[in-house]
This record gives C-alpha cells, sequence and structure tokens, in this order.
C-alpha cells in the first residue's frame, strides 16, 4: 500500500529482556529517538517502537535458575528498560513485549502466510548449535572447529527435528532489491558487507526448536518453538496490528528506519527482507546499522568488568548532556569510545562555553541594557543579512544531515552557527554601542537579531537534548513550548521574535563541570563495577588465550625488602625463567624447590620490586591468608599444557 508522505515509522532492535541496559542499548534508542522527534516537530505524523525480546531457551534456563516462570522473569526484567528510556527521556509510541497476546497471533499469522506459500517445510538438522545464540552453524562458520562466530562459545553437536524456511529461494531477489535501492543498507560498508554475504549462497534457515518450550509454539506441531528470530523480527509489524484490518497503524508501514547495532544486520538485512518476501509484504526504507562502544579503548563486557551504566551518567551529568554526547562524539556508523574525561570535554566546551556561555551573555546583556524586554529590529545593517543569509543556508544541510542519520555531523552544523553568533557579538561589540544614547537602537537590533537566531537553533536542538531546548527557547522568547512548524521551510523564518516581551531571569543551563572532582566521583563506581562484574563467565575463547603448564621450582631466594616476594627460577619446559610470587609468608624458599605447579606462562613481563617476572604460580589463598599451592604429581614432566 502507498505510504502517506507526513507519516514516519522508526524502530530499535527488541532488547533481550535478560540483558542489563548499557551504553549500547542508550546509543540505539536516543538515536531513534533523535530522529523520531525531529520528524514529529517538522509536522509527521510519527511512530516509535522499541521494545524486549523475552522468549528463548536462555530466558528459560534463567529462570529455572532463579526458581521463578520465565513470564516472572519477562516482567521483572523489562522495567529495567522501560525506567531507563524514562530516565532518557525517550518520546517512543509504544513498547512492545514478545509475550504480548497480539504479538503471538501475528507471529503464527506470519509464519501461516511463508507455510501456505510453500516456503516452510520439515526436515532435520545435524550439526553445530550454539544455546546462547540458539543458532545453528556450519563447519565453515565455525572458528576452530567449535566456536560460535558469534558470542565465542563452545557448540554443542544437535540432530533434531526441525522446520526451515527456504531462504535460499529469496538469494537473487534480496541481491536484486539491494542494488536497486542504495539507501537499503546503511551505512555502505554494512551494505557491502551483506552482499558479499548473500553472495557467497544462502542456506535455508531452521526456524523451530525443540529443546525447550518457553516461546511461541507451531500451531499444527506444538513440540516446536518457532525460532526466536523470526518471533522478534515479526514485532515490526505486530505493533502495528498489521494483520488487522480495522488497525490504524498500518499505515505507517513500510517503516522508514531499523535502526540496529552492527552485530545484527544479517538477521535484518537478509532474514527479515526474505520473510516479507514470501509474505507479499513490502520491504522496510532502510536498514541502518550503527557500531560499538568501547570503553576507555577497550571493549566492553561483564568478564572486563567495565560495563557503564546509563543511569548513573544521567544522575551525574544528566540525560540531556549523555545523549549530547552520543549523537556528537562519532559518526553514526562507526564504532566510538565512551571515557568520562570524553563526556566532561564535551560538556564544558560545546555546552557550557559555546552554547551556555551564548545564552547567558546575551541575556546579561539585554538584562544590563533593556531590562531583559526584548527589543525591536529597527536598525538593520549588512552584517546582520549576511549573518542570517549565512544561517539560512546552513539549515538545509542540517535537515539533509538528520534525514540521514549523520547525528554528529547535523550537530557540527548546529555548532558552526552558534560559533558564528559568538563571533558577531564580538565584532558588534554591543557594549561599546551602549556607551552612546545615539546608537541604543541598533544595540537593540543587534540583540534582537541574537535572540531570534537562539530562538531558532532551539529547534535543531530540541531532538537531542528536549529539556534544555526548551529552556532555551523560553529564556529567549517567555514561551513554554516551541511553536508549531509544518516544514523545512517554517523553519527558515527569521525575524519571528515578539518585541516587548518580558524575559525571566534564568540560571545557568550548562553549568561547567569541575574535571578532577567529577572523575573522582565517578572512579569508586567504576572500581565498584569491576569488583562485582569480574565474576561473570567468560567466553571460552577468552579462555583459551590463558597458557597454562607444569612447572618445577628449580631455586627460589626472597626478593630484597620484601617480607611476601619470593623470587624463583622454574621450568617450564623450555629454558628455565624467573616468576616472583606473593607467597612469601607462607613458604620458605627451600620448601618450594623440586614442586611440580601450575603456571601461567603468557602473560606479559610485569617488575616487582625491581625484579622482572615471567609468568604467574596459581595458587589458592585460605580464610587466613595462607596459599596452598596447585601441585601436580612428579610424573607430570615440565611444559606438559593444562586445559
Amino acid at each position: 500500500m502507498p505510504k502517506d508522505n507526513k507519516t514516519f515509522y522508526v524502530s530499535t532492535p527488541i532488547y533481550f529482556v535478560n540483558d542489563k541496559p548499557h551504553i549500547g542499548h542508550a546509543y540505539t534508542t536516543v538515536a531513534a529517538d533523535v530522529i523520531s522527534r525531529y520528524k514529529a516537530l517538522l509536522g509527521y505524523e510519527k511512530f516509535f517502537l522499541t521494545g524486549t525480546d523475552e522468549h528463548g531457551q536462555k530466558i528459560e534456563e534463567s529462570a529455572k535458575e532463579q526458581n521463578i516462570s520465565p513470564k516472572d522473569l519477562a516482567d521483572k526484567n523489562m522495567q529495567n528498560f522501560k525506567q531507563l528510556w524514562s530516565n532518557l527521556n525517550i518520546g517512543n509510541d509504544a513498547f512492545i513485549r514478545t509475550t504480548d497476546a497480539y504479538h503471538k497471533e501475528a507471529v503464527l499469522k506470519l509464519y501461516n502466510i511463508m507455510k501456505d506459500k510453500g516456503d516452510v517445510y520439515l526436515g532435520e538438522y545435524s550439526g553445530a548449535y550454539c544455546t546462547p545464540c540458539e543458532s545453528y552453524w556450519t563447519e565453515t562458520q565455525l572458528i576452530d572447529e567449535n566456536i560460535c562466530p558469534d558470542c565465542g562459545r563452545v557448540t554443542k553437536e544437535l540432530k533434531e527435528a526441525s522446520y526451515f524456511f527456504k531462504l535460499s529461494k529469496y538469494q537473487d531477489q534480496i541481491l536484486e532489491h539491494i542494488k536497486a535501492n542504495p539507501d537499503f543498507i546503511k551505512p555502505e560498508s554494512r551494505k557491502n558487507e551483506i552482499i558479499s554475504f548473500v553472495s557467497e549462497g544462502l542456506r535455508d534457515l531452521s526456524i523451530s526448536r525443540v529443546n525447550f518450550s518457553w516461546g511461541i509454539k507451531v500451531d499444527e506441531d506444538s513440540d516446536h518453538v518457532i525460532y526466536v528470530w523470526i518471533d522478534a523480527l515479526t514485532n515490526y509489524l505486530s505493533a502495528l496490528g498489521y494483520f488487522d484490518k480495522d488497525s490504524d497503524r498500518k499505515k505507517f508501514w513500510p517503516i522508514d528506519y531499523h535502526v540496529v547495532g552492527k552485530d545484527i544486520i544479517r538477521f535484518h538485512a537478509v532474514y527479515w527482507p526474505a520473510m516479507l518476501m514470501s509474505a507479499g509484504i513490502e520491504l522496510p526504507k532502510s536498514i541502518f546499522a550503527h557500531g560499538w562502544w568501547t570503553v576507555d579503548g577497550k571493549k566492553m563486557s561483564k568478564s572486563m568488568g567495565n560495563a557503564i551504566d546509563p543511569n548513573f551518567i544521567i544522575t551525574k551529568f544528566s540525560a540531556d548532556a549523555f545523549r549530547y554526547f552520543l549523537m556528537r562524539e562519532v559518526p553514526f556508523g562507526l564504532d566510538g569510545d565512551f571515557s568520562y574525561k570524553a563526556l566532561i570535554h564535551r560538556v564544558n566546551t560545546d555546552l557550557a562555553n559555546d552554547l551556555g556561555n551564548l545564552v547567558s551573555r546575551t541575556l546579561g546583556l539585554l538584562d544590563k541594557y533593556f531590562d531583559r524586554v526584548v527589543p525591536e529590529y529597527n536598525t538593520p545593517a549588512k552584517e546582520d543579512d549576511e549573518l542570517y543569509e549565512y544561517i539560512i543556508s546552513n539549515i538545509d544541510t542540517i535537515d539533509k544531515r538528520l534525514n540521514n542519520l549523520a547525528f554528529n555531523k547535523a550537530l557540527m552544523s548546529v555548532w558552526e552557527i552558534i560559533s558564528s553568533l559568538n563571533k558577531y557579538i564580538d565584532a558588534m561589540k554591543p557594549w561599546n554601542l551602549a556607551k552612546d544614547e545615539s546608537t541604543h537602537d541598533r544595540l537593540g537590533s543587534i540583540l534582537y537579531l541574537i535572540l531570534d537566531t537562539i530562538r531558532l537553533l532551539s529547534y535543531f536542538i530540541y531532538p537531542f537534548m528536549p529539556e534544555s531546548s526548551l529552556k532555551i527557547y523560553k529564556a529567549v522568547t517567555g514561551d513554554d513550548s516551541l511553536e508549531s512548524v509544518t516544514s523545512v521551510d517554517d523553519l527558515k523564518r527569521v525575524k519571528l521574535l515578539k518585541s516587548g516581551v518580558k524575559l525571566d531571569e534564568v540560571k545557568q543551563i550548562f553549568p561547567r563541570i569541575d574535571e578532577a572532582e567529577m572523575l573522582k566521583e565517578v572512579t569508586p563506581k567504576v572500581d565498584k563495577e569491576i569488583k562485582k562484574d569480574i565474576i561473570e563467565k567468560i567466553n571460552f575463547t577468552d579462555f583459551e588465550k590463558v597458557e597454562i603448564k607444569a612447572g618445577k621450582i628449580l631455586g627460589a631466594e626472597r626478593v630484597p625488602k620484601s617480607d611476601k616476594l619470593l623470587k624463583m627460577s622454574v621450568d617450564c619446559g623450555d629454558e628455565p625463567r624467573i616468576i616472583v610470587s606473593g607467597i612469601g609468608k607462607t613458604f620458605e624458599p627451600t620448601d618450594l624447590i623440586g614442586k611440580t605447579v601450575a603456571v601461567v606462562t603468557n602473560l606479559l613481563p610485569a617488575k616487582l620490586m625491581g625484579v622482572e617476572s615471567n609468568g604467574m604460580i596459581l595458587a589458592a589463598t585460605a580464610d587466613d591468608g595462607k596459599h596452598q599451592l596447585l601441585e601436580l604429581p612428579d610424573t607430570i614432566k615440565a611444559g606438559t599444557k593444562i586445559k
């Protein structure tokens, strides 16, 4: 069906309910919120969808461990996402849960349409299966014969009955669509990745599971649960009531943007289009896959202990500051790096110095020379026309960048205007004009122009920082809400500010942050997270990186000036190496000679009390602080690998 030009539909993925919301979830959702707010600002009827993915084997197993039902677990955990979206001022129009009854009906409807088309058949799967990902993998897709390429965990051999979707049937059709629609997959790097993946050949997709029960069951075969990705992807239709002939929301399809992380682009750009093709449903207009965030240059993970809690950042910096940082720091589509120093720099430089200073210095001049009453614009000058022309010429650029989800570039353009206004004030020197009564009208016109331009800028700041934008708008106009607009051309209208209005006194909108003090406040939080999260499970691939060998202690002596460090010569199957260990309060050096112990042999060298240590001897620590070595039988040769 043709889509109304004044409707707009954007979605995030539905987030796995067993996850704890982190910066990546916030990033995706803020991005969708920005474009959603911008479209609403321009008079579009918009629909912004987010929600939670609540079915699957992992939920079933996690609920069993906690001795609660899977539904109770989902009910509890989904609140974490709803609370974060509230804290981030996310303006979603719907929050879907895959446990919702109407969603289940839509999944079965789509499944049966594909089956009636002849695209679903019963077969048998035999091969590698990853339980956490609930995915089957071919031999060529696995890493090191049995490692899941998505999560890095060990797969297991599985043989079971399964319903399959004829994904291979749509290989050529998908490629043709991608090539015929340049904006279908963004950015270009992800499009090329998908073209390469599809071109290598698509295999039919297993779309049911029989090894767990928590999910939507196939109508005619209740032993089979529908594959979690078939379930999850259907949410984009079920939220609209797409299969309900009376639904008013169907007008929003096809969706304008699926905003997703790059790790799930394959599901959205290959599986989902094939499903829609099978069902005869129009494809999405665009799928945008953004990058990942690292923390201080390191991969973010529970095992690393460096996961960032968005709620903590909001508490310390405000939702608007966090939203601005996420959208400004890196080009949308590339990977980004989070650090508190970078966030503080953005707040102090961009928000406090540039934007905040522009607003406060202008209102300060207005207070000083016009008792906070907006003057008339009655003394124009060529510099004013040049500034207005510059600003208006940049609006189309900002609009284009926003529509292409080039958020950081759009903000760069906004900040170029802010910079031009600060330069304009410096060039016009209103404080000098105030000294001469004959130039009083010109002084008023200058301040009017700046206030009017700040009014205009608040529209473009609004999608990114809704609360701060409204504060700025009220500060320069006296009105509580943005005046309605219906097009980009409306945003190019200038000199709309009402004269004669007395403005309220305004506190500093973006106070500067004391970097040293703030870093002290946030560092304990990070350390606490490390201590808490370090006990989390690691991937098998992480464990495989650790080389542990049997080592025979050839000699030992105390390290001078230390009562706990011992310097040992250890044979690990190659040349004897020096290892320094903090077990000197438990053992005398002579007690250790001849023992065969477990040694981590591939650690980077470290200097302890001036002695370079090339390995680590493993030991347990009892409650009384005494150490117990992991001793091996003498029959184990030095250098033997321990797995």
